[in-house]
């Protein structure tokens, strides 16, 4: 067994967790361990990626804030929901922390745009919809 392996009661105690929800975790596959004989194992790496702690020692956690928002335009034609999806699908991929989905409903003339990501590159996605001077009537 590798060196510095934790039992499912050190990771109990170091969380602040009972057993049984550790064990819980690691049968619903949440917590990577290896089941040697009748006994669970989990490295310290893979505590600290269920955790999200950093790997490294000595590295510092940085906290991390996602947003999510949609967005819906009526009266919109399905030329226009075409371009418009291209236009925020494309600028999307220019960030790889931010995803763009489009969902036009025809016979509502509705285009609904969902956004998901960083807080920032979602800012900027919406700031796009703004900018674009076709959609201001």
């Amino acid at each position: 067994m590798e060196k510095g392996w934790l039992s499912v009661e050190q990771v109990a105690e170091s969380l602040g967790l009972h057993v049984r929800t550790v064990r819980g975790y690691i049968r619903d596959g949440k917590l990577k361990a290896v089941r040697i004989g009748k006994q669970y194992r989990i490295a310290p790496a893979d505590l600290d990626a269920f955790t999200g702690r950093p790997a490294v020692p000595g590295t510092p956690a940085r906290p991390h804030a996602e947003a999510s928002t949609v967005v819906e335009f009526d009266d919109i034609d399905r030329t226009t929901a075409d371009r418009l999806s291209t236009l925020l699908v494309a600028g999307a991929q220019l960030h790889d922390v931010v995803r763009v989905q489009t969902i036009y409903d025809e016979a509502r003339s509705r285009l609904k745009v969902i956004i998901v990501g960083d807080v920032a590159a979602t800012a900027d996605v919406l700031r796009t919809l703004e900018e674009v001077p076709w959609l201001t009537r």
